[in-house]
């Protein structure tokens, strides 16, 4: 490990971690969906540096996170009126906007491509930094690409604590409430496409726009926007999803060796092969907080496979059931 710098996430925290980005330095920051790795956006050189450390490919394009609606027309250009309307109802909050990029701003934060992606977060440590910096944060999650998102500061020092610097900091704010990543909606076109659910669903975004909101397979997506690979998030268990029907079946199939479970706390199995029960939430939104904790946990535990019993497909269990297809596909 490279000793970087961990600070309980107080307002002198808050300064270092502003201090830290200034100075071209990464910042592993709190949010509200996940702990991100930050970068002064306006800093092609900090920003390339976060693919380095995260091993991301350069065309892969990182979430700039910004203080409000007000800051929309610093990054984007030709933003319509439904993407407005959208920024003043669910900004601060797990949404995120893709959006025609101003040809002077952010080309490393977008993979290069003419749109960028932005959000503004609604944890308080979060927009503390981005307040004081009097920027954009460009910050992706605090992993390694491709593998399970950490929703608390120690899961991001586990991944990267060996490649951060020692002039780099990691801002310890407790756990991520949400625990999912943002919902991405591209709104280049007349009409929203939603890219990845999170924790505001596509009938939350039709109520407020009053356009029907249009869904895409991975298979038709054009606009480059993160976290939409159809593997990612994948711990190094095989995940094996179930619905709860299937679920003993499922477990009686899985490789030889010990076997974690993932499912809702009224979900029992009768399997008699032994499984880990790794959480038991008691709703979907309980779900989604624990997810990558326990798939983490899997792999401390040197687990050789997760059963997933999927949650309703309703409110975050969307979001929850789309991690854990992407988490199935990369551990596959």
């Amino acid at each position: 490990m490279s000793g970087v710098r961990v600070e309980v996430a107080s307002p002198a925290g808050v300064k270092l971690a502003v201090a830290t980005l200034a100075a071209g330095g990464l910042v592993v920051l709190p949010t509200e969906t996940v702990y991100g790795l930050g970068a002064d956006a306006r800093s092609e050189l900090a920003v390339a540096r976060i693919f380095q450390v995260k091993g991301r490919p350069a065309d892969h394009p990182v979430i700039v996170h910004v203080l409000g609606a007000g800051d929309l027309d610093a990054w984007a250009q030709e933003v319509p009126d439904y993407a407005r309307a959208l920024a003043d109802r669910f900004w601060p909050g797990p949404l995120t906007l893709v959006l025609k990029r101003k040809a002077s701003v952010g080309e490393i934060a977008a993979g290069g491509a003419p749109t960028i992606a932005l959000r503004s977060p609604s944890h308080l440590v979060a927009r503390a930094v981005i307040e004081q910096l009097g920027s954009g944060v460009a910050a992706p999650s605090a992993n390694r690409f491709g593998r399970v998102s950490p929703t608390t500061a120690q899961h991001a020092i586990d991944e990267l604590g060996d490649v951060l610097l020692a002039t780099d900091l990691v801002l310890d704010g407790g756990e991520c409430s949400i625990g999912v990543e943002s919902t991405i909606v591209d709104c280049t076109g007349s009409q929203p496409i939603v890219l990845r659910p999170g924790g505001v669903t596509e009938s939350d975004i039709s109520h407020i726009v009053s356009l029907a909101v249009q869904g895409i397979s991975d298979a038709d997506l054009e606009v480059r926007a993160p976290g939409t690979l159809a593997a990612h998030y994948a711990p190094t268990a095989r995940v094996l999803l179930a619905e709860p029907v299937e679920a003993d079946a499922v477990i009686n199939a899985a490789p030889s060796g010990e076997v974690g479970l993932l499912c809702l706390v009224d979900f029992e199995p009768t399997s008699e092969r032994f499984v880990h029960r790794l959480v038991a939430p008691g709703n979907v939104d309980e779900y989604a907080q624990d997810l990558y904790a326990a798939l983490r946990r899997a792999d401390q535990l040197g687990l050789v496979a997760v059963v997933a019993v999927l949650p309703p497909a309703e409110g975050i269990g969307v979001a929850v059931r789309d991690r854990l297809q992407r988490a199935a596909t990369g551990s596959a």
